[in-house]
């Protein structure tokens, strides 16, 4: 009887046993599985989190790198790589392997003994001269042990730029002034200490200080309208404007200095209308004549033509057949107060703002502005406004100048 109950309690705690380890790795599966897709979704989570915190890195202006306690870059933004010129992936490499200058590196060395952090301005020469900000610190743990250091770069090129031409500006500006103030003033001085009492030369004086006059307030003409381009406080109050009607306007006002240099006025303009204001248009046509005048050569011509272009826009030339203007030239002649001949250029009265006062208008309506010359052949300047619709002469292709062979780009 025993043995049978034996038997029969053996085979229920097998049975119960074994049902337990069934239940037992059920539960273990479900838990591994459990697990598993736990560290599923905290890689996935931890993806995310840093693909934002990667986006957000490098989509800041500024250019950011952490090195380790070694030395090794763990972290640098997109815009830190622009910066230094860097193409390549830059982690688990030394600062001084990516970054060739050795003021930085030794920044970055300096910063392993401070606690504080540390503002350096920086001037890159090379590829293009930039000049940068730079802010560093030391990372350093609870035990005061040194984790890592934290660079951030600003660009300041722009900054600089900009404190380097207002600081040309107002260079140009006293100096501009100056030489007709200095001649006013020493005229002035002659004539109160006698000269006043001989009528030949009295004239001559005043004529000299009329000359100076004119000149003074034509600077401070152009330097007021100057403020107001690059302000943008100038509204300009666009219209239709028919070109050839124009052209023909402008050119009646220079009939007399034209005529003084037996210099012929040729208006090839093509019917077309232009969207722009008459106002400044007509600025922008009466600077360009009047240098073409100054400058072209004495019993010359001067032609205005143009035509439309491929993209909508009118293409207007101002073309003069004098000595033409040098290569290197070119891309400065719109500067403010820049003269190819400057002894030339004050003779003829220039304030030296035309160009620039061109440039600003042009582009306020949209266009482009842009000078062509070949030495001996004269000099030509183009600009662009929008063309207003169904203007365009029937037969006259666009991106082709009327009477291309008038103008520069011919030869």
């Amino acid at each position: 009887m025993w043995p049978i109950v034996s038997i029969i309690l053996f085979a229920a705690l097998l049975a119960v046993h074994l049902g337990w380890r069934r239940v037992v790795r059920r539960e273990e599966s479900e838990f591994r599985w459990e697990i598993e897709k736990l560290r599923r979704d905290q890689a996935r989570s931890t993806q995310q989190v840093r693909a934002r915190q990667e986006a957000l890195f490098n989509s800041m202006a500024e250019g950011v790198v952490l090195l380790d306690h070694r030395g090794r870059i763990e972290l640098a933004n997109r815009a830190f790589a622009d910066l230094f010129g860097v193409t390549s992936d830059m982690r688990s490499h030394t600062f001084a392997e990516m970054v060739h200058e050795p003021e930085l590196a030794e920044l970055v060395d300096s910063l392993s003994i401070r606690q504080q952090i540390v503002e350096y301005e920086l001037k890159l020469s090379a590829p293009n001269e930039r000049w940068l900000q730079v802010n560093g610190a030391a990372i350093f743990n609870g035990l005061g042990r040194r984790y890592g250091t934290i660079l951030v770069c600003h660009d300041l090129t722009r900054l600089k730029q900009l404190e380097r031409a207002r600081t040309e500006f107002v260079a140009n500006v006293s100096h501009e002034l100056r030489t007709p103030l200095s001649l006013i003033q020493g005229y002035a001085e002659t004539l109160l200490d006698g000269a006043k009492d001989n009528a030949e030369v009295a004239g001559k004086f005043l004529q000299i200080i009329e000359r100076n006059t004119k000149r003074l307030r034509l600077l401070i003409e152009d330097l007021l309208t100057i403020s107001e381009l690059e302000s943008g406080r100038v509204r300009l109050e666009m219209e239709s404007v028919a070109l050839l009607p124009l052209v023909e306007k402008v050119f009646e006002d220079f009939k007399a200095p034209a005529a003084a240099r037996k210099v012929k006025l040729l208006n090839q303009v093509p019917d077309l209308k232009v969207r722009a204001d008459a106002g400044r248009l007509e600025q922008v046509l009466g600077n360009l004549i009047d240098n073409a005048i100054k400058y072209g050569r004495a019993t010359g011509k001067v032609t205005v033509g143009g035509g439309p272009t491929e993209d909508g826009f009118i293409e207007v030339f101002v073309q003069d057949d004098g000595p033409g203007i040098p290569p290197e030239s070119l891309e400065r002649v719109f500067e403010r107060f820049y003269r190819v001949d400057k002894a030339r250029s004050r003779e003829q009265g220039g304030t030296g703002l035309g160009l620039s006062i061109v440039k600003h208008i042009v582009q306020s309506h949209r266009g482009r502005v842009w000078a062509k010359s070949e030495q001996g052949h004269g000099a030509a300047f183009h600009f662009t406004l929008p063309g207003e619709p169904k203007t365009v002469l029937e037969g006259l292709e666009p991106g082709r100048m009327h009477n291309p062979q008038e103008a520069v780009t011919a030869h």
